[in-house]
């Protein structure tokens, strides 16, 4: 299996991965509410973290001084995510909510690699990645009229 392929698959399971977690959370929010349901979310994932950095004897958090101020606030755009999905989800449909979330994602990631922001490498925004985001916009159009 060629290293693209597996790239390709690990995605796929990313994706599917998302899609069975908003569901989940989207009960979560409904039985227990947004903030519990994203506190259970978060709980769940750091024990499991923890487990697996024990078992890797820390990885590599000794390096934790290298990185950039910044990209500590993953963890609290995590939250965000994570609220908006489970608050979204059981309201509009997995496939409005998720319609919606990725095409943000996509223009936002269009700028980021634009402008070459946070680190990023410029790649700049031409004609074709325009038209495939104003094909996203139509598609939340069409997905949630």
């Amino acid at each position: 299996m060629g290293s693209s392929t597996l790239l390709i698959i690990i995605a796929a399971i990313g994706g599917v991965t998302v899609a069975l977690q908003a569901q989940m959370m989207g009960l979560l929010d409904k039985s227990i509410g947004t903030l519990e349901g994203v506190f259970i979310t978060y709980a769940g994932g750091g024990l499991l973290i923890s487990l697996v950095l024990i078992l890797t004897r820390g990885g590599n958090l000794g390096a934790w001084q290298s990185v950039p101020w910044y990209a500590y606030s993953s963890g609290a755009l995590g939250l965000i995510i994570v609220g908006a999905i489970g608050y979204s989800a059981p309201r509009l449909g997995l496939v409005a909510t998720f319609t919606i979330i990725v095409s943000s994602q996509f223009v936002v990631a269009a700028l980021i690699d634009h402008f070459g922001v946070l680190g990023a490498a410029t790649r700049p925004l031409d004609l074709s990645r325009m038209l495939g985001i104003a094909l996203l916009l139509a598609g939340i159009w069409l997905t949630i009229r």
